[in-house]
């Protein structure tokens, strides 16, 4: 079993995203949230095993939820999930550690399932 966060601000994406990683495997434990502090505030307790993250939230943006780890150290692995085709965010994330990927929405189950087995 992994420990997948969840974070976007849209309830539907994290709706969708959870049937798709239930279709993958029903055994995995998601966390969803629409607040990105909130979502900041219980990764230790939660110490996920992948994050998949927006870009684009209000607040706090995905730049500072990346930022916020990078300030605490935090070691979890995410895969920016946007609907950007931006090549400058592109690149921008690659300066985070923690990022294994950059992903355009919508993400297709194989895409997904293929993560899972890599985390």
């Amino acid at each position: 079993m992994k420990k997948i966060v969840l974070v976007d601000d849209m309830d539907i994406f994290n709706f969708i995203m959870k049937k798709v990683i239930s279709n993958v495997n029903p055994g995995h434990q998601v966390h969803d949230f629409t607040n990105s502090q909130q979502a900041l505030e219980q990764l230790e307790d939660l110490e996920p095993n992948v994050i998949f993250l927006d870009l684009n939230m209000p607040e706090v943006n995905g730049w500072d939820f990346l930022e916020d780890m990078k300030a605490r150290n935090l070691p979890h692995k995410v895969y920016i999930l946007t609907s950007s085709t931006s090549e400058l965010d592109r690149q921008r994330s690659e300066k985070y550690q923690n990022v294994v990927n950059f992903l355009t929405k919508p993400v297709a189950q194989d895409k997904v399932a293929e993560i899972l087995k890599e985390v």
